[in-house]
C-alpha cells in the first residue's frame, strides 16, 4: 500500500469536513450534503483503482 494514497484520502476527508462546516454556517445545508456525497464518491473512485490493481496482482499470483 502507498502511503500517498492514504495522504490523498486524508486530504479530500479535510477539505470536505472544512468545506461542510463552512457551508453549513451560512446556511446551505443542502450545499454541505452535497460536498460529503462528492467527497465520499471521489474516495470510492480512489479506491476502485487500488482494488481492481490487488485483484490483478492476486490473479497473477495463483494462476502460476
Amino acid at each position: 500500500m502507498d502511503l500517498n494514497l492514504i495522504f490523498k484520502i486524508a486530504g479530500i476527508g479535510i477539505v470536505v469536513a472544512i468545506l461542510n462546516i463552512l457551508l453549513n454556517k451560512s446556511g446551505r445545508e443542502e450545499q454541505g450534503t452535497m460536498i460529503i456525497i462528492a467527497g465520499l464518491i471521489a474516495v470510492m473512485l480512489i479506491l476502485a483503482g487500488e482494488i481492481s490493481e490487488l485483484f490483478s496482482v492476486l490473479e497473477k499470483l495463483f494462476k502460476k
